[in-house]
């Protein structure tokens, strides 16, 4: 048994949540560990932690973080990264050693923009790249690192993802930002994560939209998942939101053992992390997962169902074509 599928077995299901069309399945760990991390929310406000561009010209795929900290510093996959010349997102997670400076990889998440408009360092957003489309980035990251050893994702897929909410949700953003999705929906989103609760020993959550399970989050201590909490609702809910599906009941909690069961059967492959740790990519049928393993522990560990997202995106792709096809431009 390897250390995702311990940790998996060793999960109990809480009692399940629901509001409108999401529920949610808490995972409660059976001994609460306490972090031995700052997670990168705390190191930047304590100025212990720096995120800036590789150069005064910048790279978009990647950014240089430094950890001052006598502690190790915590970045979570997913999470967006506000400032310098755009915003970007993390295509992985890093346990980043005391007083090491790494260049993490990155992807941009505001197509519109490349220039410095205040700050030179980036902040860390209260939002992270929404569910469906973390999914799709994760099956890029495993194909990149299986492939040539690198973590980069698809950006074009990225900014198709975030075209394809923005028009959806009817959004307007000037550079084209992931954060005027998150920004314009505010009031909805809030509503989706007050009606949530944490609950004793949580670590993680599986949660489920329209009956189906979309996918999990899990960290080794319910302190860490207590400060992503919100911020990884947001994440499903702007996906809740965008179905707009009548509401349902609280799904059968069998769903989400039977999730757990799949994801643990998952083929797996192992790289040496940027940080401390391994690096654990999971595929199996219609599921995709990433997780970071250290100390024998998994820091976290992030799955989804992968069922239609291909198509999804060829849809896209197809229709930006014809799109371009009917234009003045691509007249003939």
């Amino acid at each position: 048994m390897n250390h995702i599928q311990s940790a998996l077995a060793q999960l109990t299901l809480g009692q399940p949540q629901a509001f409108a069309n999401m529920a949610l399945f808490p995972l409660i760990a059976p001994h609460a560990e306490a972090p031995d991390y700052l997670v990168l929310e705390e190191a930047l406000k304590s100025e212990v932690g720096h995120i800036t561009e590789i150069s005064e010209g910048g790279s978009v795929p990647e950014l240089a973080f430094e950890n001052n900290a006598p502690a190790r510093v915590l970045l979570v996959d997913g999470e967006e990264l506000i400032g310098a010349r755009q915003n970007r997102i993390l295509n992985i997670s890093i346990l980043v050693p005391a007083g090491k400076k790494l260049t993490i990889p990155v992807s941009c998440c505001e197509q519109g923009r490349w220039g410095y408009t205040g700050s030179r360092q980036f902040a860390s957003s209260d939002s992270a790249l929404f569910a469906r489309a973390k999914a799709k980035k994760m099956l890029r990251v495993s194909e990149s690192m299986r492939s040539s050893g690198e973590r980069r994702s698809n950006q074009g897929e990225i900014w198709d993802d975030i075209a394809m909410k923005s028009t959806r949700l009817r959004v307007e953003s000037e550079t084209s930002a992931m954060a005027d999705v998150y920004s314009q929906h505010r009031a909805r989103l809030d509503d989706y994560v007050s009606a949530f609760k944490l609950q004793p020993g949580q670590s993680g959550t599986v949660v489920a939209l329209d009956g189906k399970v979309v996918g999990l989050e899990l960290f080794d201590a319910p302190a860490t998942f207590g400060r992503f909490f919100q911020k990884l609702l947001k994440s499903f809910a702007l996906d809740a939101i965008d179905v707009e599906q009548p509401v349902t009941s609280v799904p059968a909690a069998e769903i989400a053992k039977a999730f757990l069961e799949h994801l643990g059967a998952a083929s797996a492959e192992t790289f040496a992390a940027l940080g401390d740790g391994e690096d654990v990519r999971l595929q199996g049928t219609d599921v995709v997962a990433g997780a970071l393993v250290a100390d024998g522990r998994v820091r976290h560990l992030a799955g989804f169902r992968t069922e239609g997202l291909e198509e999804e995106s060829a849809s896209w792709r197809a229709r930006k074509v014809r799109a371009r096809q009917f234009s003045g431009s691509g007249m003939r």
